[in-house]
C-alpha cells in the first residue's frame, strides 16, 4: 500500500476541521451522539478527500539518459587494490 503524500494529508486534515465545524455550527447539536455521527462524517469526508487528491505518477527516464552501469569497473579497481601479498 503506498504511503500517502503531503499533500493528501494536508487536504484531508484540513477537509476534517473545516467540515466538523461547519456541521457542528449548522446543526446546532448539544449531545454528545450527535457530536459524535458528526465527528464520524467529518472524518469520512476527510478520508475520502484524501484518497481523491491526485497522486503523482513516477518520471520514467529514458534509457538513453540513464548513468552507464559502473558495476563491472567498480569490481575490478576493488579487485586491483585488494591483492594479496606475495609469498616468501
Amino acid at each position: 500500500m503506498p504511503r500517502p503524500t503531503t499533500a493528501q494529508i494536508a487536504y484531508g486534515s484540513v477537509t476534517v476541521v473545516f467540515s466538523t465545524l461547519a456541521m457542528l455550527l449548522l446543526s446546532r447539536t448539544g449531545s454528545g451522539i450527535g457530536v459524535a455521527v458528526i465527528a464520524v462524517a467529518a472524518l469520512g469526508l476527510g478520508l475520502l478527500v484524501a484518497m481523491t487528491v491526485p497522486v503523482p505518477e513516477p518520471r520514467e527516464v529514458p534509457a538513453a539518459s540513464r548513468a552507464p552501469e559502473r558495476v563491472p569497473a567498480q569490481r575490478a579497481a576493488l579487485a586491483d587494490s585488494v591483492r594479496e601479498p606475495a609469498g616468501p
